[in-house]
């Protein structure tokens, strides 16, 4: 029992941990998603440089999209595993 009770304390801290980050790159995202916006106007009335920028700031908004969704879903199974420990838990007790 004690056993469970520790794993389910480090699944809480991973959880804990998982949700910083994924509050951090949110915030992330959202910096580039406006950064991404600005590049954008400006490629659409700029040159081939202005078209390039726009690229590079398009990509790095889908590949930190990306990384919310992995982070996201790290800690949802997290949460399962942690809700199906918990769920057995409290049949022992």
């Amino acid at each position: 029992m004690v056993r469970l009770h520790r794993h389910i304390f480090r699944l809480n801290d991973q959880i804990a941990s998982i949700r910083g980050d994924e509050d951090r790159a949110a915030a992330e995202l959202m910096v580039l998603i406006h950064l991404d916006d600005d590049a954008r106007r400006d490629a659409a009335v700029g040159g081939p440089a202005d078209r390039s920028d726009a690229r590079e700031t398009s990509g790095d908004v889908d590949r930190m999209r990306r990384h919310v969704g992995d982070l996201q879903l790290r800690r949802a199974k997290l949460e399962t595993k942690r809700d199906r420990l918990l769920r057995k838990l409290d049949r022992r007790t």
